[in-house]
């Protein structure tokens, strides 16, 4: 798409700008702009004719959650109002995607149980709002209700993408993948792992990527709730632990550790409708994923 201007908004905090940021910013093709999106009228110089919003801003992280849920639940809410309050202005919207999360099937696989792997269509139930993990969940779950109620009120064309622990290089030091390689980088040969038989399905960034851009491209998607994942390779967090020393070419000693509150035992989505929809299927193999993300992280690690 040679044609294509991109408009990137963001409040962009100063270590949230890296050289790959700022190599992109610095294209003819692409515009920054920094702004907070919690602030009513913060896009009103935007210009009218986009044809696609992807919103992907929000708080988000297990600490953060757990440090600060009352701004999760702001900062997410807010923010999501005010896109599509701008969506609303747009001359001829193809597409507005909001970016959810699997979260939200945390509260029904607690408390009434699910299908493994998980279809889109499985009834949302909130966990115990006294719970700070709650917090991130509700807002996406808040986030969803807005799409799809912009888009019965006024004819937004949405679809809503929820992302499956989706990894790779630049995603900063704030989930259990980079995490795990500062960790094991940092030991003397005995690394902690919470929640260490809990299970998750990972998804490359490049596969992610890929699917999000289908699941936009494609007319049928138009209303649709879709997961985004990998449906193959449902991995416990010891043995993700493990492949990780692997690729590190370190030998380790894992000591299992308290789980972290409100984790999911499993999760893992179903794609059926995905590929169906959209033609898309995961290709990126764990292993070759987390060599490729190891390779960005490596000179990196703190």
């Amino acid at each position: 798409m040679p044609n294509t201007k991109l408009i990137l908004v963001d409040r962009l905090s100063p270590d949230e700008s890296d050289e790959t940021f700022r190599t992109l910013a610095a294209r003819p093709n692409v515009r920054f702009v920094r702004a907070d999106l919690t602030q009513p009228g913060s896009l009103d110089g935007l210009p009218r004719d986009i044809d696609v919003i992807f919103h992907g801003a929000a708080m988000l992280g297990v600490q953060q959650v757990l440090r600060a849920p009352d701004c999760i639940l702001e900062v997410n809410a807010a923010s999501t109002l005010t896109v599509f309050n701008f969506a609303r202005q747009l001359t001829a919207p193809k597409r507005v995607v909001f970016a959810s999360t699997s979260e939200v099937y945390a509260g029904t696989l607690k408390h009434f149980g699910i299908p493994l792997p998980t279809p889109e269509d499985v009834p949302i139930c909130v966990d115990n709002v006294t719970l700070p993990r709650t917090s991130y969940a509700l807002s996406k779950i808040y986030g969803e209700a807005i799409a799809f109620a912009w888009r019965h009120s006024h004819r937004l064309p949405v679809t809503v993408v929820r992302y499956h622990n989706v990894y790779g290089p630049r995603m900063g030091f704030r989930h259990v993948i980079p995490q795990t390689f500062t960790k094991i980088a940092r030991s003397s040969g005995e690394v902690d792992v919470p929640s260490a038989h809990h299970t998750r399905a990972f998804c490359y960034i490049g596969d992610a990527i890929e699917a999000t851009i289908r699941s936009w491209e494609t007319e049928q998607t138009d209303g649709e709730i879709m997961n985004i994942g990998s449906s193959t390779e449902e991995i416990s967090i010891r043995l993700v632990v493990e492949k990780i020393a692997s690729v590190m070419g370190r030998k380790i000693t894992i000591r299992e550790a308290a789980e972290t509150p409100g984790s999911p035992v499993r999760r893992c989505p179903d794609t059926t409708k995905l590929a169906r929809l959209t033609g898309f299927s995961a290709c990126v193999s764990l292993d070759e994923g987390l060599q490729r993300t190891y390779a960005w992280y490596k000179d990196r690690l703190p």
